[in-house]
């Protein structure tokens, strides 16, 4: 009697040890009842610092997806404790911009969608950021990097060099009336303050920006109004492409800089300007030199904290304002 008790006991510890072994095996990756059905979209236009992708949800699982996007990270199986997009709400396709990356890195990343249940997860997908191919530096010896976009290859930093390429010294003028008099090519720091000039490069009048000698590094120029429109329409056209080209966050720009994804890499900042009334609106205003003068008129772009747009203008007798300058290569 005592043998058959025994055997029983054994069974059933058999049995409960089965059982718990089964629980222990089950994964992470089991499909939960009731979460979102989704799949990640194949990345696109991947550059230096961001690329496109998306996501589609098929399902959401009986209770409505209250946040969707995309999430990255260096380290497999992403989620959103990690980097992530916030794109919308429901189910379908959403598309998403992913900024700010590291140049020459590998990320993976996957969509997500969340709803009553909890946080779904679409395939995972890994890419590798371009690495910077084009570097250049100055007279001064200032390096600086280029990056592709479209058909053109654009320097990334604003120019902040104090000498012309055969040498010959740009005036520093930092005297208010001085400057406003000039008809001949100077530079100046933002507030006359060379911690702005290391963030945010020189200001220049136009008079340096066009002088024949020539401020940009070998092998690149001060670009024209065409090669400026040429870069807006490639990402979009004027009305959203200064979105694209702004630096993301509010470290350089003023809240709100609205729209800015800097998908494109070209990492505008906000040099503000000099005018004759003295300096202006770093922080919120972006002012970039074009080598183009139009008739009587000096053109310039322009970008604005609150604006997702970019505007090109003229000025008659604006050719003494000092503005920012960007290069592109020949």
């Amino acid at each position: 009697m005592k043998s058959l008790v025994f055997k029983i006991m054994l069974t059933l510890l058999a049995g409960f040890f089965l059982i718990t072994c089964s629980k222990d095996s089950e994964t992470d990756d089991t499909p939960t009842v009731g979460l979102a059905v989704l799949s990640t979209t194949a990345l696109s236009g991947i550059i230096q610092t961001s690329a496109q992708t998306g996501g589609t949800i098929t399902s959401d699982g009986g209770s409505n997806v209250t946040a969707r996007g995309v999430c990255w990270n260096t380290a497999p199986s992403p989620t959103i404790t990690n980097q992530k997009t916030v794109n919308g709400t429901g189910t379908g396709t959403f598309s998403a911009t992913l900024t700010s990356l590291t140049t020459g890195t590998k990320y993976y990343v996957r969509a997500y969608a969340t709803n009553g249940k909890g946080t779904a997860y679409g395939n995972e997908l890994s890419f590798t950021t371009a690495s910077p191919v084009y570097t250049v530096t100055d007279i001064d010896g200032n390096l600086y990097h280029g990056i592709t976009i479209g058909t053109q290859v654009w320097l990334v930093e604003n120019l902040r060099t104090t000498k012309y390429r055969n040498g010959d010294a740009i005036p520093n003028i930092t005297d208010q009336s001085q400057w406003a008099g000039l008809t001949t090519g100077a530079y100046c720091s933002y507030g006359n303050n060379s911690a702005n000039s290391a963030v945010y490069g020189y200001l220049y009048n136009f008079f340096a920006a066009t002088d024949p000698r020539n401020i940009a590094p070998v092998g690149y120029h001060v670009a024209s109004q065409a090669e400026w429109q040429t870069l807006s329409d490639f990402l979009g056209g004027n009305l959203f492409s200064g979105g694209k080209m702004k630096e993301t966050g509010t470290s350089h720009w003023q809240s709100p800089n609205t729209g800015a994804t800097n998908s494109s890499g070209f990492t505008a900042l906000p040099c503000g300007r000099r005018i004759d009334g003295g300096f202006e609106t770093i922080k919120t205003d972006g002012y970039f030199w074009t080598s183009t003068l139009n008739n009587v008129f000096p053109i310039s772009f322009y970008l604005c904290n609150n604006l997702e747009s970019i505007l090109s203008y003229g000025l008659y007798g604006a050719e003494t304002y000092g503005k920012g300058v960007r290069c592109v290569k020949d």
